[in-house]
């Protein structure tokens, strides 16, 4: 029998476990499966982690928990799932059920098929979700897919199911600074998203607040496009241009208007914070990659495990 291991990072989600377990295990009782459960707990403060020891109390041969040390974020706390399980199939599931259980089933029927490696559900609409966070995230697929190779699906979650060779290969990419979305998407193989509807959290509020959302975009852009830094290239090389003309302007007027009054000090004040704006701007572009570059060659964990059962 072939084995799904469900991985559900979790943080600040005690109100949430309890009803995710029996909501999850009414679905895949039903199925030919054998079935893991990896439960990570990303440093939450609350009493998550009793929660998941509850649970293992439970059913200790199946219902598993990784606690990090501390907070790593749900991209640390993904990776170390993923690297927790030893099933044939791997899903990752978000635990406040905004990701439907009941299309386990169906998932788990097309990666069987043999005709895909993956199955992942693609979200049709967001209600319920705050009208500035929907449009950011519209704005965000339409730029990311523009300037990058590696093209995210619109409305794509992290809820998919993957056959072990697709895992081993998301698990191959040991980069410090991690964007599953473009991560999935770049390894490539084949992948087959199923549409359904939003879903409101069964219990608890995000912790996804729209400045953590905003700068998670970013983090994506810079992790799967160098075209921040072609687009600092280019006003650096406009700007340069314009400074030429407006010298050769300047000269020129000099010669054939000689007593003419040129431009007053606000004029050179604001040209000066212009060009020292434009400037700063591309060094923090530029500054944005080498951090990365910086944190990648301390070779520091993703993450570090506190409590494992």
């Amino acid at each position: 029998m072939s084995k799904l291991s469900i991985v559900v990072p979790c943080y600040n989600e005690e109100e949430s476990i309890p009803l995710f377990y029996p909501a999850v295990e009414k679905v895949v009782k039903d199925m030919p499966l054998e079935v893991e459960y990896w439960f990570v707990n990303d440093g939450s403060a609350d009493n998550t982690l009793e929660e998941l020891r509850k649970l293992h109390e439970q059913d200790s041969e199946r219902v598993h928990y990784v606690s990090f040390s501390r907070n790593f974020g749900k991209e640390s706390a993904l990776y170390a799932g993923l690297e927790a399980t030893t099933g044939d199939y791997v899903v990752v599931m978000d635990v406040d059920l905004q990701d439907p259980p009941e299309y386990l089933p169906e998932m788990y029927q097309s990666i069987t098929s043999g005709e895909y490696d993956c199955v992942g559900m693609r979200r049709t609409d967001r209600k319920g979700e705050a009208k500035i966070k929907s449009f950011l995230s519209d704005q965000f697929y339409n730029v990311i897919n523009k300037i990058s190779d590696t093209k995210i699906v619109s409305g794509a979650r992290d809820y998919r199911m993957m056959t072990r060779q697709m895992v081993d290969a998301v698990l191959s990419l040991t980069e410090y600074n991690r964007f599953s979305k473009g991560i999935f998407n770049w390894v490539g193989f084949n992948t087959k998203y199923l549409p359904y509807k939003n879903v409101e959290r069964v219990a608890g509020t995000t912790d996804w607040s729209t400045w953590k959302l905003f700068k998670y975009a970013f983090d994506g852009i810079y992790d799967f496009s160098e075209t921040p830094l072609s687009i600092a290239t280019w006003i650096g090389g406009i700007s340069s241009f314009i400074a030429v003309i407006g010298m050769i302007f300047v000269i020129i007027r000099h010669f054939v208007e000689p007593d003419s009054s040129m431009f007053g000090w606000a004029s050179l004040v604001c040209i000066i914070l212009l060009i020292g704006g434009i400037q700063l701007f591309c060094l923090g572009v530029v500054g944005r990659y080498i951090g990365k570059i910086y944190m990648q060659t301390k070779n520091r964990p993703i993450y570090i495990v506190k409590e494992k059962k």
